[in-house]
């Protein structure tokens, strides 16, 4: 028996050492076992006799032995399922007509137990294994470990663990055990302990084990797998964008204060509902420039002024840095200068080809030439908007050169007599353009004749 002890101790305290590796989770329990030879029947006992070796007794619990220690070690696989070793000593005095007499008792066995509720306050639990018993029952027998005195013990039982911190607890159980040889009888054990759990290293302390820490050296919280979230929106700090605020998963643990669908970190504007487009900020005007850039939030106008329109002086709708006249009203055509309309200058055609000069002559002859003049001064009276282009034109007589030089003579003498009429100069301007363009034949008097003349345009810048 002392063997026996002795090998159970050092097996038990081997596993206990080893249990210490880091990355293990173990269980070791401590406690008292109760043999319970409660009448299973007719037998014959171990010293030969037949007879009801173990009847009920009259006394209330005179069957049963307590005694121990009772010690197990067990290591968790997965699922609620643990394996491990326990071991037991007690002594026999309370067995039917076998009165006076103390028998020594042992148990070591291999076994399986399944934990559904394993991470429960109170759980339960099934246990199942195979092993040894021992009734040192036969003195005559040779007690040494192995003995016949040993019989090979199949068992299972329900037991039940009462947490009271997550590492240690008190554990309750009961075990019907076979002993299918006849050196020991069929018997419950009942063991009452305490168990101290070897869990696996926890660098931050927070109470999940390292290798199932997803965050093991910052403390978190177990529904998240020891990962912390700091502001409790159940998004993990390491995927969250902005662990210090509560936000939405859609936009990476980041609020969305305005609603707008801008996330707060990439809204210009988070507090004013907006545009995604524009950062989610508003544009009031819809010229393309969010109102916190936009120095004419009601009035549209380009990016290059800060959202403002052009300023037109002369309303003439072409803005001043586009209008060369930006004090007179003009036309887009003529860059925002007044223009002479195209019936106007029609009209003073009319007057004009009634213009004519003698062969080789600027000269403004007659009577009725005059005439004419005054009706054209009369026209840009009446209109005093825009400049007059006074294009002057000769026959084919001559050299070019000569005629150029006399084409811009003739222009000359139509813009100084419409002047000495009360013209303003600014509105006239003179071209001259020699034999181009002839009206007629050039190879008769009266085509050179016609071809002798003044004609009129707008400007236009």
């Amino acid at each position: 028996m002392k063997r026996f002890i002795l090998i159970l101790t050092v097996l038990i305290t081997t596993q206990f050492i080893f249990s210490q590796t880091a990355d293990n989770p173990w269980k070791f329990s401590l406690g008292i076992n109760i043999v319970d030879t409660y009448p299973t029947g007719e037998t014959e006992n171990a010293l030969g006799e037949t007879g009801t070796l173990f009847e009920s007794f009259l006394d209330v619990g005179g069957h049963w032995n307590v005694g121990g220690p009772s010690i197990e070690i067990s290591r968790y696989i997965s699922s609620g399922i643990s394996l491990g070793l326990q071991g037991g000593v007690n002594s026999i005095s309370k067995i039917q007509g076998l009165a006076n007499v103390t028998y020594p008792y042992f148990n070591s066995d291999l076994f399986a137990s399944f934990n559904p509720l394993e991470n429960k306050k109170l759980s339960p639990f099934l246990k199942l294994g195979y092993g040894l018993s021992s009734f040192g029952i036969n003195t005559n027998l040779d007690s040494s470990f192995l003995s016949k005195n040993i019989s090979k013990t199949i068992f299972y039982g329900l037991g039940l663990n009462y947490a009271i911190t997550e590492d240690f607890g008190i554990s309750i159980q009961s075990s019907y055990r076979n002993s299918y040889e006849r050196y020991s009888p069929i018997h419950f054990q009942h063991q009452v302990g305490m168990y101290y759990s070897l869990s696996s290293s926890d660098t931050d302390n927070d109470g999940v084990p390292d290798k199932k820490d997803a965050c093991p050296e910052v403390p978190g919280l177990k529904e998240f797998d020891g990962c912390p979230d700091t502001d409790g929106d159940s998004i993990i700090d390491k995927e969250d964008n902005c662990p210090e605020e509560a936000g939405l998963a859609e936009f990476h643990g980041c609020p969305d204060t305005d609603g707008d669908g801008v996330p707060d970190p990439d809204d210009s504007c988070p507090t004013i509902p907006g545009l995604k487009a524009l950062n989610g900020c508003l544009d009031t005007d819809s010229d393309g420039i969010s109102d916190d850039k936009d120095k004419c939030v009601e009035r549209a106008g380009p990016i290059e002024n800060e959202g403002c329109p052009w300023p037109d002086k002369d309303a003439d709708g072409i803005p001043d840095k586009d209008d060369l006249c930006p004090e007179e009203k003009g036309t887009s055509e003529n860059n925002g200068c007044p223009e002479l309309s195209s019936e106007i200058i029609e009209t003073i055609n009319q007057f004009g080809s009634k213009i004519f000069f003698p062969a080789n002559s600027s000269r403004i002859l007659g009577r009725k030439t005059k005439e004419v003049l005054d009706q054209i001064k009369k026209i840009l009276m009446e209109n005093p908007n825009g400049t007059l282009i006074i294009e002057g034109y000769t026959s084919a007589d001559g050299n070019e050169d000569y005629n150029i030089d006399l084409s811009v003579r003739r222009a000359e003498a139509v813009l100084d007599y419409l002047i000495g009429l009360g013209v303003s100069p600014n509105r006239l301007e003179v071209q001259g353009y020699g034999e181009e363009a002839p009206l007629e034949d050039n190879s008769n008097p009266k085509g050179r004749a016609k071809n002798r003349r003044v004609q009129f345009k707008a400007k236009r810048n």
